[in-house]
């Protein structure tokens, strides 16, 4: 989380783990659509591993993905324990071995109890994540 100066609750707010609840790792992203240039905001979770946010989905064609990849600018809005609205970059992450890391961690958080009433479990297996889900890293420039 390198760059952009944040306050205390910011920091707090990004600083999820995998005992964190599905509000607290819930945010907007406001992007740029890829074939309109309008803006599109969508709703969607946002997981932290190695000290690096990440966004990603269940395997799946998204919308979101194809609008990062077009304009890798984006604002991450924090919604829960703060709200704060900010400026992001985003950066597709397709190195296999680089994704496997961050799918497994991800896939070990999804796989707890505690996230049975927001996703069927056991979740799709790594491979299947790798093979169809979207996975940018997150970082905050400057201000």
């Amino acid at each position: 989380m390198t760059g952009y100066r944040m306050d205390d609750r910011v920091r707090r707010a990004l600083a999820i783990t995998p005992s964190s609840s599905a509000s607290a790792r819930t945010v907007d992203i406001t992007t740029i659509g890829a074939k309109t240039g309008r803006e599109r905001r969508i709703e969607i979770w946002f997981y932290r591993v190695d000290d690096e946010i990440y966004l990603t989905t269940q395997p799946a064609s998204r919308s979101w993905y194809a609008n990062l990849l077009k304009n890798p600018q984006f604002t991450f809005h924090l919604k829960n324990s703060v709200r704060a609205d900010l400026p992001a970059t985003a950066e597709p992450v397709l190195d296999r071995d680089a994704r496997r890391r961050v799918f497994e961690a991800i896939v070990a958080d999804l796989d707890q109890p505690r996230h049975r009433a927001y996703i069927s479990q056991p979740v799709q297996s790594v491979e299947e994540w790798m093979d169809g889900s979207p996975l940018v890293r997150v970082s905050f420039p400057p201000v």
